[in-house]
C-alpha cells in the first residue's frame, strides 16, 4: 500500500481523557523539536507486534490514562498531534483544533542499563508497559521458524526477539527473578505479567518455573500468556504454581479471518482451544482474573462487538488492541482504524462488562499502556441505573481485593511442583 498524506477532519472540541487516548491510538503523535528527546527515554521497543512508540501518561480523574502512542509508524507522520515541551511540560497539541493536553512521559528506569549477575542487561529480560512488567519468555515463537512462515501477519515479535538490544531468548529463572525484584524495589512493579510466543506445545511448560519463583522469591502478581494447550489440567497446575491471571489472544472473532491472518495458530491450534482454554480457567478463577486478547480494526466492527459479548458472557473481561501497522510486518503498510469505529467498540466494552457485572480496576497499580483498559472506558459512557449498581458493587468489592492484594506483594510458598507438573487422573501415561 502506497504512502500518502492522509488528512484527518478536527473534532471542533476538547476530547476527554479516553477519546484522547483513543485518538492518539489511531493517528499517533509527531514529535516537535523542543522535546530534544533521544530514543532512550522517548520509545519502548516492540513487544508481540503491538507497540513500538511513546510511552505517555494524561493526568485524568478519576484515574490517569496510560498508552503507547504510534510514532514510528507511518500514519504518524500525518498525525494531527505533536508533542511539544514548554518550561520543562510536555504537553500533546491538536494543531488543528488548537486544544492542548497535558502529558507525562514516564522516565526511563535507571535500572534498564545495568546488568543482571549473568551480565545480560536488565533491559533485555523485562520492560516496563504502563505500571507492570513484561517479560517475553522462550525462544521466538516457532509460527516465525517454519517454511513457509506461519506468523500472524501482524506480530513483530519475530523481528525482535533474540535480536542484539531486545529481548534474549531462553531467558533463566535466575535472571528473571533478578529483574523483577530490582523492578519492584525501584520502580514500584506489583504485576509480572509473562507472554511466549508458540513453542511447540510447551509453553505453559516453560512459564511455570517462572510463575512459581515470583511468588516465591519476589512477591507480586503473575499473569501468563501463551499458547492454550488442549491439555486443561495443565491450568490447575500452573494455578498451583501460583498464577493469577490468564490472557488468550485469540486476536481475530470471525473464523475466516482468523484463518486468513492467524496461519500458524488456525492449522495448529484452531480457535476452539482459545475458547476452551478461556472458558475453563474463568470457571476456575473467577469473573475478572482471565481476558480474551482481540485486536480492533481488521476485521469487521461487527465481529468485534461479538467477541466482545463472547468473552464478557464467559465470565472474562476484554483487552482490546487497537491494530497498529508496525514496522517490518506483513502489515505495515494497512490503515489505522478509524477513530469513530473504536470509540463505538470500547463504550461497548464498558457497557458489556457492566452487564455481565465483571469485576475491573479493582486491584491498584496495574496499567497497560498497549491497550484500552476496560476501566478507561468508563469515560464514554452515559451513567444509567445499571451503572449506578455496578459501580456499587465494585466499591463493596475494592476493600477486600486491596487486602488480597497486598497478600501477594509478600513472597510465600505455592503448591505446585514446576519441575514436575502432576499427571491427571486417568491419564494414559499413568503407570507407564
Amino acid at each position: 500500500m502506497e504512502e500518502k498524506k492522509i488528512e484527518y477532519e478536527p473534532h471542533g472540541r476538547k476530547l476527554n481523557p479516553c477519546e484522547l487516548e483513543i485518538d492518539l491510538f489511531c493517528k499517533g503523535v509527531r514529535i516537535h523539536e523542543s522535546c530534544e528527546m533521544d530514543g532512550g527515554k522517548a520509545f519502548s521497543k516492540a513487544r508481540a507486534g503491538l507497540g513500538s512508540g511513546l510511552e505517555l501518561m494524561i493526568p485524568s480523574s478519576p484515574k490517569n490514562v496510560w498508552l503507547n502512542a504510534p510514532v514510528l509508524e507511518y500514519f504518524a507522520a500525518s498525525s494531527p498531534y505533536e508533542l511539544r515541551r514548554e518550561n520543562g511540560a510536555y504537553h500533546v497539541v491538536h494543531t488543528v483544533d488548537q486544544v492542548s493536553y497535558e502529558a507525562v512521559i514516564p522516565s526511563t528506569p535507571e535500572w534498564y542499563f545495568r546488568k543482571t549477575s549473568s551480565g545480560v542487561p536488565m533491559r533485555e529480560i523485562g520492560v516496563i508497559q504502563g505500571t507492570y512488567l513484561g517479560v517475553y519468555l522462550g525462544d521466538v515463537c516457532n509460527f516465525w521458524q517454519t517454511d513457509p512462515k506461519e506468523n500472524c501477519k501482524f506480530c513483530a515479535t519475530g523481528i525482535h526477539v533474540g535480536k542484539p538490544g531486545s529481548d534474549k531468548a531462553m531467558k533463566t529463572v535466575k535472571e528473571v527473578v533478578e529483574v523483577a525484584q530490582t523492578a519492584k524495589a525501584e520502580s514500584g512493579v506489583s504485576f509480572v505479567h509473562f507472554n511466549t510466543g508458540y513453542q511447540k506445545g510447551r509453553g505453559l511448560d516453560i512459564c511455570a518455573p517462572f510463575v512459581k519463583a515470583i511468588k516465591e522469591k519476589v512477591g507480586a502478581l503473575a499473569g501468563v500468556q501463551a499458547i492454550p494447550s488442549k491439555d486443561l489440567w495443565k491450568y490447575d497446575w500452573i494455578i498451583d504454581c501460583g498464577a493469577d491471571h490468564f490472557s488468550f489472544c485469540y486476536e481475530l472473532h470471525n473464523p475466516k479471518y482468523f484463518a486468513e491472518y492467524l496461519p500458524g495458530k488456525e492449522r495448529l491450534i484452531g480457535q476452539k482451544t482459545f475458547f476452551n482454554a478461556l472458558e475453563y480457567t474463568a470457571s476456575k478463577l473467577g469473573k475478572g482474573r482471565v481476558s480474551g486478547e482481540i485486536i480492533a480494526g481488521i476485521e469487521p466492527i461487527e465481529d468485534t462487538l461479538k467477541a466482545i459479548d463472547y468473552i464478557t458472557s464467559a465470565g472474562a473481561f476484554p483487552t482490546i488492541c487497537i491494530f497498529r501497522p508496525v514496522q517490518g510486518t506483513a502489515m505495515a503498510k494497512w490503515p489505522s482504524p478509524s477513530y469513530e469505529d473504536m470509540i463505538v467498540v470500547f463504550r461497548h466494552m464498558y457497557e458489556a462488562c457492566v452487564k455481565n457485572m465483571i469485576p475491573i480496576g479493582l486491584v491498584p497499580n496495574i496499567e497497560v499502556s498497549l491497550v484500552v483498559q476496560p476501566n478507561d472506558a468508563e469515560y464514554l459512557i452515559q451513567p444509567s441505573l445499571r451503572y449506578y449498581v455496578y459501580k456499587a458493587i465494585l466499591s463493596l468489592l475494592r476493600y477486600p481485593a486491596g487486602i488480597l492484594f497486598r497478600k501477594q506483594l509478600k513472597p510465600h510458598p505455592t503448591s505446585g511442583d514446576a519441575c514436575n507438573p502432576p499427571v491427571p487422573k486417568g491419564c494414559c501415561c499413568q503407570g507407564h
